[in-house]
């Protein structure tokens, strides 16, 4: 199925500031982490099934991913 992109914009502006959020960064800080860890590249594949979770799980399978990657947080 194909997405709007729109929409997968939207979601992960709106991602980001809740990993921002649970994680005490500023909405740049959190967007730099997840594309340094290859986290947007998830979300944009994974899309159809990532914006169905809530937020709660959503960031944490994005925290989990990115430390799968090297990551810290």
């Amino acid at each position: 199925m194909r997405y709007n992109t729109r929409d997968i914009i939207e979601y992960i502006i709106a991602l980001v500031n809740e990993f921002a959020k649970k994680f005490g960064l500023s909405d740049k800080q959190a967007y730099r982490y997840i594309r340094i860890h290859k986290g947007v590249a998830f979300i944009e594949q994974n899309y159809g099934i990532i914006h169905t979770l809530d937020f709660n799980e959503a960031v944490e399978s994005i925290a989990l991913y990115c430390r799968r990657a090297g990551g810290k947080l």
